[in-house]
């Protein structure tokens, strides 16, 4: 038999250890070969996609890369240790340690030359449904297969190097063991725990600390929070793991009430030996499961948005120009021709819109007609106004403002004109979109807006009012194309230091196609990250759980000789496993739980719309999807412990 048909043979012998491993690989093959498919894409030249999601696409890919070189190198790591006696007695017959690191960089090429052809077969024969699906989500008319050199090339340099790079790097890792110990079996392991005590009171008082800032984000202080709670809350959660859970393991130790009950004892002396060991792994599935929550938990933020957008944006196009703005007539015939031309049914409503200042705030404050809210009220169906001279109303700049405004009494003078305004009230729904009109304005009779012949007091160096002309387009989506020169101009200048222009145009309907398109694709990106992420998260504890498979087993073999029951090995193996599992990711949970909660702080304040209803069902399904997997792991662990 040669070196290679041994190394051959020894992945056939050891296919039940090597197949997570394998699992793992491919999968990860898999999904990034599909990723490159798209990438690549020859309709991509066209934009297709738009350069946004081209760069989230390129940034995924990175993402992938990298941690699908930790996973591979991790779980490489984790099989070494479970042959380490395999190893010992080949050292012992005579082995070199060179040679034994030219078998180890042979089986892991088999490995990985098995999984990156299978996961590029499978992921090739998967691109044309993944095609399918992408057409689907971006409104596509086609987007056919394709075969092209570089995403099969990229997907094997990138995977084969990997391959290469952790089977030489891993064997300095491969445990020596002599062959005394594999025949006298695993030696009984004194606990010596070392945690701090002040490390552990600190990593609770860093995640405490991170959470207090969350809850205080405001959109002033997002830059700088922005920074500091990720840096705490790393440095939080790993003294949490590495000293904070020990800590708790000897406080409970010394209350002998509690830890000698029942069958207490055995469970948290052996979580205190399994943390004590494993603590950087559950941080970094902490961490991992962490940005797992927050990519599904921000993508059904994104998806909440996208389904209010019309409830945002009640207007198809608005046009806003100055006073003395020389495009205007230029601008409103264009879009009602294409208006038109495209056979769309729309209300045009024209608004002159004055600025005065309020005695009242000592600051401007825009102001509206009656008869031109009223026009405008009127194609949406609402309720029209009707003010008496000397009243007036508050216009609402989003939905938690007709609540705060509801409440407030206003008795001013528009200083420039001395026009006496009493305000007791607020429109009940939104009229404009909170990016056309300031948030200070108000509505007042015609009689009392026909003395309005003072400009305002900033003129000439600020404008004194506005034009403003709103479509309302019941089919606002059709509508995308309309104006889309004008738009492109308004956008080149919106990316100068300073806006020039004398007028401003928004397209919702334009708005919303790109809207739709980065978010289905950060759906895509943001849903396959995440399921690589949740599933290296759960194959960490099953990687650990396989390697001191053979310990466990005569640990539960000594409690089945004492008399243990079948229930009461049950208990046992529930209570050892559920801490592994859900503690990494109870943590992680509520990691993301105050990230959303400040992301639902700064959308209110932003956009006004809720993510909760999203975020709850999401974490729903998680918590779910972890539950089949524990009781599925917990299933074939017994089935090993028992045999």
């Amino acid at each position: 038999m040669t070196f290679h048909q041994f190394a051959y043979r020894n992945v056939i012998r050891n296919i039940r250890i090597y197949a997570a491993f394998f699992m793992a690989s491919f999968f990860s093959v898999f999904v990034f070969f599909i990723y490159s498919m798209l990438m690549f894409h020859p309709a991509t030249e066209n934009g297709f996609l738009g350069n946004v999601p081209i760069l989230w696409m390129v940034i995924a890919e990175i993402i992938l890369v990298l941690f699908s070189w930790f996973f591979i190198f991790y779980s490489m790591k984790a099989f070494l240790e479970a042959r380490s006696k395999e190893f010992a007695i080949l050292l012992h017959l005579g082995m070199e340690r060179r040679q034994l690191s030219k078998l180890i960089f042979l089986e892991t090429i088999i490995i990985g030359s098995i999984s990156i052809v299978l996961g590029i077969i499978f992921g090739f024969s998967f691109s044309k449904f993944f095609f399918m699906i992408v057409r689907e989500i971006l409104f596509l008319e086609d987007l056919p297969l394709y075969l092209s050199w570089e995403p099969f090339l990229l997907t094997i340099g990138v995977y084969l190097s990997a391959f290469i790079f952790i089977s030489l790097f891993c064997f300095h890792f491969a445990p020596e063991k002599n062959i005394i110990d594999v025949f006298n079996g695993p030696k009984s392991v004194e606990i010596q725990v070392d945690y701090t005590k002040n490390k552990a009171i600190l990593g609770l008082i860093f995640i405490v600390l991170s959470y207090c800032l969350a809850l205080l984000t405001t959109r002033g202080t997002f830059e700088i929070f922005s920074v500091l709670i990720p840096i705490f809350i790393t440095i939080g959660t790993y003294y949490f793991f590495a000293h904070t859970t020990q800590y708790f393991f000897a406080r409970v130790k010394g209350r002998k009430s509690l830890y000698w009950k029942k069958s207490r004892m055995l469970p948290i002396a052996e979580q205190t030996f399994i943390f004590k060991n494993n603590g950087k792994i559950y941080f970094i599935m902490t961490m991992v499961s962490t940005l797992a929550f927050l990519s599904i938990g921000l993508l059904a933020a994104f998806s909440s948005y996208t389904s209010q957008y019309d409830k945002l944006n009640p207007l198809g196009l608005i046009y806003k120009g100055h006073i003395d703005n020389p495009y205007e007539h230029k601008h409103i015939q264009s879009i009602v021709s294409e208006l038109e031309h495209k056979g769309l049914s729309y209300q045009l409503t024209q608004f002159t819109v004055l600025k005065q200042t309020s005695s009242f705030t000592n600051y401007e404050v825009e102001v509206f007609s009656e008869s031109d809210i009223n026009s405008l009220l009127f194609s949406y169906g609402y309720p029209l106004i009707n003010l008496s001279k000397g009243e007036g109303m508050f216009i609402p700049y989003s939905e938690d403002s007709i609540k705060k405004l509801a409440k407030r009494t206003v008795d001013t003078v528009l200083v420039e004109n001395n026009v006496p305004i009493h305000i007791d009230e607020v429109y009940p729904k939104l009229i404009f979109p909170r990016t056309i009109v300031g948030l200070n304005a108000i509505i007042i009779s015609d009689e009392d807006f026909k003395q309005l012949v003072h400009p305002y007091s900033g003129f000439p160096e600020v404008e004194p009012g506005y034009h403003l002309y709103t479509f309302d387009i019941p089919q606002w989506i059709e509508a995308n194309e309309v104006g889309f020169n004008i738009q492109q101009k308004v956008s080149k200048e919106y990316l100068k230091d300073e806006y020039h222009l004398p007028y401003y145009f928004e397209n919702a309907g334009l708005n919303y196609s790109y809207l739709l398109s980065t978010y289905s694709l950060l759906t895509l990106v943001g849903l396959l990250v995440a399921a690589v992420f949740l599933l290296a998260a759960g194959s960490f504890i099953y990687f650990k759980l396989h390697t001191n498979l053979e310990a466990d087993k005569k640990k539960f073999d000594v409690l089945k000789r004492m008399g243990i029951s079948n229930s009461e090995l049950k208990s046992l193996v529930t209570k050892h496993l559920l801490p592994q599992f859900f503690l990494p990711w109870g943590v992680a949970l509520f990691h993301s739980l105050f990230a959303f909660f400040t992301l639902q702080n700064l959308l209110r304040d932003f956009a006004n719309i809720s993510i909760v209803k999203e975020v709850v069902i999401s974490f729903s399904l998680l918590i779910l999807l972890q539950l089949i997997y524990f009781y599925l792991i917990r299933w074939r662990y017994l089935a090993h412990v028992r045999d």
